[in-house]
């Protein structure tokens, strides 16, 4: 999966993801993170990659992209394990 940084400042960023469910992914906890004041994708049209902006307040857009993918990990992590349990 490529992802492309299309603009980047401290608290604003625009990604292009090769994926739309990592995109929406990212978004959903993003949106949890209190210090992110807009998260959102947009696609032009369904054969081209979304673009993920993130806007954030007291914290970097970088950051708060870095945190969300951690808390993705944990939470996948912690997925696998119950499964593991299960087996």
């Amino acid at each position: 999966m490529e992802i492309n940084v299309l603009s980047d400042s401290k608290e604003e960023i625009e990604v292009e993801i090769g994926s739309l469910t990592i995109a929406e992914l990212l978004r959903v906890y993003l949106n949890q993170d209190s210090a992110v004041v807009f998260a959102a994708w947009k696609r032009e049209h369904y054969t081209k990659s979304p673009i993920l902006k993130v806007k954030t307040k007291g914290k970097t857009a970088k950051k708060a992209l870095s945190d969300a993918v951690s808390q993705i990990t944990k939470d996948l992590d912690k997925v696998e394990s119950n499964f593991k349990k299960i087996e």
